[in-house]
């Protein structure tokens, strides 16, 4: 019972269900790379190390966050009550998590290929380096997009073993994304961040202004999914079934924006997890799919 409680603590502390959110990206880099490759095999092994790469990366990234930032957690009313700052997890046992983690996530990346493996240590630095960016700048929120970008670069380098446009433009639709929904989620902790002097795009602007950020984050990565979708029509002939799915991920940026305004902050968690979870799920498997039909 207890190693049951222990377990549930840790999946917890690395919010594991938010892996919904740069997964779905890895997965649609690992089948463009594979097509672009004309292979016929599906390379399950490499597909099992990406895997394992994205969980191992997340768990040593959130839980390096939530280490970081645990006596700014005891301080705040809607974070104290976090596994570290409870007393649920040691910040010891927190910092043995990210270390097993992290090596865990080198050692699949040398399984993958050499490339790979020689920049496992730049994509750990950009994801745990994240969690000190709040510290000096408001831009902290293009931070972790940029972390959570790597995921569709990522899985093609480990089928490709080389760059390619597609998954950069993956890229920095990630990156506008998140930072986008970031914005709102950072909503919750404005008046917190300001006392704190921690800073955010909503501590440094105010919560009209930060909304308005958020849209424009959410136009340029509209742009750059539209554009993916181009070239995915271009490339490979993709039409109606990635279509649909590009669409429906519109229409749920779209939607997030319309349920939070200045006088419905109580909507942040429905915008931030479940829609966007939604929008990544959705958008991946219609890309998938429409390989294959």
């Amino acid at each position: 019972m207890k190693l049951v409680k222990t377990i549930q603590a840790y999946f917890s502390l690395i919010k594991f269900s938010h892996s919904i959110f740069a997964l779905p990206f890895a997965l649609i880099g690992f089948f463009i790379a594979i097509h672009q490759n004309n292979s016929s095999q599906l390379q399950l092994d490499k597909l099992i190390y990406i895997i394992v790469c994205m969980i191992t990366a997340r768990n040593a990234a959130m839980a390096f966050n939530r280490w970081a930032d645990r006596f700014i957690d005891n301080k705040n009313n809607r974070t104290r009550y976090r596994e570290i700052p409870s007393g649920i997890i040691s910040p010891g046992s927190a910092l043995i998590f990210i270390c097993v983690n992290s090596i865990l996530f080198i050692l699949s990346a040398w399984f993958i290929n050499k490339l790979c493996f020689y920049l496992s240590p730049i994509a750990l630095f950009v994801i745990l380096g994240y969690s000190y960016t709040k510290r000096f700048s408001w831009l902290s929120h293009v931070f972790l997009g940029l972390g959570l970008s790597l995921a569709p670069v990522g899985a093609y380098l480990a089928v490709s073993s080389s760059f390619g446009l597609l998954p950069l433009m993956y890229g920095i639709a990630v990156v506008s994304w998140v930072a986008g929904f970031d914005v709102l989620y950072a909503l919750q902790d404005i008046e917190f961040d300001q006392n704190e002097k921690l800073h955010s795009i909503p501590s440094r602007f105010g919560i009209r202004k930060s909304l308005w950020i958020s849209i424009c984050f959410h136009m340029i990565c509209s742009i750059a999914i539209l554009f993916c979708s181009y070239l995915l029509n271009l490339e490979f002939g993709l039409s109606y079934i990635m279509g649909a799915g590009t669409l429906c991920f519109l229409l749920l940026l779209i939607y997030q924006h319309l349920i939070i305004s200045e006088n419905k902050l109580d909507r942040i968690n429905l915008a931030f997890f479940t829609t966007n979870g939604i929008a990544s799920l959705i958008l991946s498997f219609c890309t998938i799919l429409d390989f294959y039909i």
